[in-house]
């Protein structure tokens, strides 16, 4: 390789000192895969927002009302719009437990191992339907959960080497707080939602099996999630029927949660508000269970993702946390290597009232800048990047 004259070299410094650091860490870092770069490239901001948008129709969408439901029907044909398929649907029941006393967490208690530092802000979610100003959203919010049948949605892109194996994509549609829950979780639903649109593109394959599922019943407690793992766990690798070639359910291979992707706008300050603008350090995330049994295989993944961020998002780095809790991927972490990617850090930052949307009427569509939507789009970048190369995906020429 020939040596850089002195005045190149300067040329090349001066304009790297020039471009904002997102951009040098882009350049110096290790070269973009041009097919998986060119995947991440089919996303699109206004697209993220419009599958938002679209979920947010159906108000807070609260498991075991009509809304969630219709919100459940509208999933499943967008997924089938997309080409997702084979679309299907996992059904259980759920009837409530008797309520719990609520603990108080003091000023140096942790929340699933992450300790909270700094101002708090109140995390109790609302309940009281007059703090939601908008009669049309209180009304669509009103009807409350009635116990029995729930059903969630997912489809597979199936690989063509290895169908047997397969990863799972994960954000739950279910919401509570009087609100649009376009935060927590229609940012992870959307997100699924369009890793499924990108992946199931007629010009796609895959070596590995991808499954993109929306769960249910999140809010209260994880039960969508836990049904999943009761009735399929058991059920991995098997050919159906014998010789076919048909695995209906995949050996898991890795599962990766998004929970509410976009608001990182720093902690309380002393009145108990925050800034209205992004915090310059705002990040992407990506967190694994330490206690868990397979916490060495996940944090390998969770760094995976990391590099993916590295190479292919376009606005914001990764961080990688050891803290991950009370989302969908943990009836995961003792199975099989799971992640949470989300906007702040479970445990330590929205436990500690970093998001004054969580389980707010305010959590609305139209609280939400660009900035913060595209802060969840390269959450989308950073999980279609490393599922790709994780996956073997390949584009049809």
């Amino acid at each position: 390789m020939p040596r850089l004259s002195a005045v190149v070299l300067s040329s090349t410094l001066a304009l790297l000192a020039s471009m904002p650091l997102r951009a040098q860490q882009l350049i110096l870092s290790d070269p973009a895969d041009p097919v998986v770069a060119s995947l991440v490239g089919r996303l699109d901001l206004e697209r993220y927002k419009a599958t938002i948008k679209g979920l947010t129709q159906f108000g807070d969408r609260r498991q075991g009302t009509a809304r969630n439901r219709n919100a459940v029907d509208w999933i499943e044909a967008q997924l089938k719009s997309y080409g997702c398929t084979p679309t299907e649907r996992l059904t259980y029941e759920w009837h409530p437990e008797p309520p719990r006393p609520r603990t108080t967490i003091g000023p140096n208690q942790t929340v699933g191992g992450g300790t909270l530092r700094g101002y708090r802000r109140s995390t109790r979610p609302n309940t009281d339907s007059l703090k939601q100003p908008d009669a049309r959203l209180r009304a669509l919010n009103t009807p409350q959960t009635v116990p029995g049948e729930r059903q969630e949605v997912y489809c597979t892109k199936v690989g063509s080497e290895h169908p047997n194996e397969m990863y799972i994509i994960g954000g739950h549609m279910d919401g509570i707080g009087w609100g649009e829950a376009a935060n927590d979780d229609g940012s992870g639903t959307a997100l699924v939602m369009e890793l499924a649109r990108v992946f199931s593109a007629p010009d796609v394959r895959t070596s590995r099996s991808i499954r993109f599922i929306l769960w249910n019943n999140e809010e209260s407690g994880l039960d969508g999630a836990v049904a999943y793992v009761a009735q399929r766990q058991s059920l991995q690798g098997k050919e159906s029927p014998a010789g076919s070639g048909r695995y209906p359910e995949p050996k898991w291979l890795g599962m990766i949660q998004h929970d509410m992707m976009m608001f990182d706008h720093g902690m309380p300050h002393a009145d108990s508000s925050l800034s209205k603008e992004q915090r310059p350090e705002a990040d992407v995330n990506i967190e694994f269970q330490s206690k868990s049994k397979m916490a060495a295989e996940s944090q390998k993944l969770a760094w995976a993702f990391a590099r993916a961020n590295e190479r292919y998002a376009h606005d914001y780095p990764a961080a990688v946390g050891q803290h991950m809790t009370n989302t969908d991927s943990d009836p995961f972490k003792d199975i099989v290597p799971a992640i949470s990617l989300r906007e702040n850090e479970r445990g330590s930052q929205i436990g500690a009232g970093w998001d004054p949307q969580w389980h707010q009427p305010t959590d609305l569509f139209s609280t939400y800048t660009d900035a913060d939507f595209r802060l969840g789009l390269n959450a989308a970048e950073t999980t279609l990047s490393a599922i790709a190369e994780l996956a073997g995906a390949t584009i049809a020429k």
